[in-house]
């Protein structure tokens, strides 16, 4: 004997000696003028032990999260190490690059962005919906008022017949239905599941909006240095055409020495200008992100170096347990889980109880009186007999959606797994290139002194200069991009570690 055919002969003797302990014996009783509120009281006394009788009956397969190899450290984490042990909580990870205007937009994005409100509303969606699985536990109550009059056709086609009758009730019905095989305590379940989904997705939303806000902050303060880069540029470019313009007014100079100059000058104010463009639409972006229109909304230039942050390392057993996206993944793989049972169980018979009573009469004077009272009290037992393989069907298709939510999962976790190898390798390698971009740029200032000093002696071209003070700024805004990747890829890290970092 298997385990559930087990329970469920325990449960039938349960039941059967709890009802013939409620039904009187004898002949006596069956003649005693009490027996209807006997039976009432019985039937109330049965209904509430149901559930009691009924509990631990669940069709269906146990919820077992699908297994996942994990490895034991990230290949690409190398001996990268972070610079600041202590770290802000997973709440505020962004607090570890120390921007007090970043802190500040961060704040609004909690209050105003939209893609947040919406996926509150869908967290309440699915809360309203685990509230109304959640109900089916209990009876139904419905109250009914009726008033009619109605005649027939033949006492209406002959002169001198009854008149038209009314009638009026006043009543009320309740059903319940005991939840025998646990279909209802299996959608109770997946109910749950879904809601425990939406809130990670709430989260993972919250996640993603603050990752997108502190990407696009970084992005803006990166063209904000790239204007000065090439601002500076522009000043250092007009000198330089001052001094081949004088050096060809003094003859010593060619006019090819202007041209080269004049070109290099109005190429840096190109540039310039797109990386104005550049900032203008990271500044729209950010505006959106916090929930406002971007003619009304402005960041001040910040006349500073771009910041620094490194995030540690995390586990890989870790990241199942903090990125949202993971949790909302394997939380809909038990609520497919739990559908299987539902739809097994909703295969076998209905057991419900239903009750009514009321007033009924057609002189509504009288109708609130003792005569024109009427009650029912019962059980109903439901079966389909012939449905073509329908609820079979559904059984197969629950079955189907639950091998779809595990795959999903798996590969959440496989997707989750190559963003942080592919972020540990951008935040060490680059790292590494910007040490050497430094020297570079080291290098570069060096070459356009000597260059320019050897201009000035007349010891080489004017195109010598031209090509050491490209360098220089190519040098010097290859650096800039550098720091602004680190931080990026420092944003990406936290949020594909779950937000904020590990212990």
């Amino acid at each position: 004997m298997t385990k559930k055919q087990w329970s469920a002969g325990i449960f039938s003797r349960k039941l059967g000696a709890a009802l013939r302990s409620l039904v009187p014996h004898g002949r006596r009783a069956g003649r005693s003028p009490a027996l209807g509120a006997l039976r009432i009281a019985c039937s109330l006394r049965a209904a509430a032990l149901l559930p009691a009788l009924l509990a631990g009956c669940s069709i269906g397969p146990d919820y077992v999260r699908p297994g996942i190899d994990t490895p034991a450290v990230f290949k690409e984490a190398g001996d990268w190490k972070s610079a600041s042990p202590q770290m802000p909580a997973l709440d505020d990870w962004w607090k570890a690059f120390g921007d007090p205007v970043l802190d500040a937009l961060q704040a609004r994005v909690e209050i105003s962005n939209q893609n947040l409100r919406a996926a509150e509303a869908r967290y309440r969606q699915a809360q309203a919906l685990a509230d109304g699985a959640r109900a089916s536990w209990f009876p139904t109550l419905n109250a009914t008022v009726g008033a009619t009059r109605s005649a027939t056709a033949a006492a209406t086609a002959t002169a001198g017949s009854a008149p038209p009758k009314n009638s009026f009730s006043l009543g009320a019905t309740a059903s319940w239905e005991a939840d025998v095989w646990g279909r209802i305590a299996r959608n109770v379940e997946a109910a749950d599941a879904r809601l425990e989904a939406s809130e990670a997705d709430l989260a993972a939303a919250r996640l993603s909006a603050q990752a997108a806000l502190a990407q696009s902050y970084f992005q803006l303060r990166a063209a904000d240095r790239q204007k000065q880069l090439l601002d500076a540029a522009v000043v250092a470019y007009a000198r330089s055409l001052q001094l081949t313009q004088n050096r060809y007014a003094a003859g010593v100079a060619g006019k090819a020495d202007v041209a080269q100059a004049e070109s290099q000058l109005r190429s840096a104010r190109a540039s310039a200008l797109d990386a104005s463009l550049s900032r203008s639409q990271y500044e729209h972006a950010i505006a959106v992100l916090v929930g406002q229109v971007p003619a009304g909304f402005a960041i001040a230039v910040v006349d500073a170096p771009l910041p620094t942050a490194q995030v540690p390392v995390v586990l890989p057993s870790t990241l199942l347990e903090r990125r949202p996206d993971i949790a909302a993944a394997e939380r809909r793989v038990a609520a497919a889980n739990s559908a299987i049972g539902a739809a097994q169980a909703a295969r076998f018979p209905v057991l419900g109880l239903s009750a009514s009573a009321g007033f009924r009469r057609s002189d509504l004077a009288d109708l609130l009186t003792v005569p024109s009272r009427y009650w029912s009290l019962g059980p109903s037992l439901a079966a389909a007999i012939f449905d073509a393989g329908a609820k079979k069907a559904v059984v197969g298709q629950a079955a189907a959606s639950w091998e779809e939510s595990v795959a999903t999962y798996r590969q959440t976790v496989l997707v989750a797994f190559q963003e942080v190898e592919d972020n540990l390798a951008a935040a060490r390698l680059l790292e590494e290139a910007a040490t050497e971009q430094a020297a570079a740029v080291a290098a570069a200032a060096e070459a356009e002194t000597i260059a320019t000093n050897q201009y000035r002696a007349g010891t080489v071209s004017y195109l010598n200069v031209v090509t050491a003070q490209a360098t220089h700024l190519a040098a010097r805004r290859s650096a800039n991009d550098l720091a602004a990747r680190r931080l990026v890829a420092a944003v990406l890290l936290a949020k594909n570690a779950g937000g904020g970092v590990g212990e």
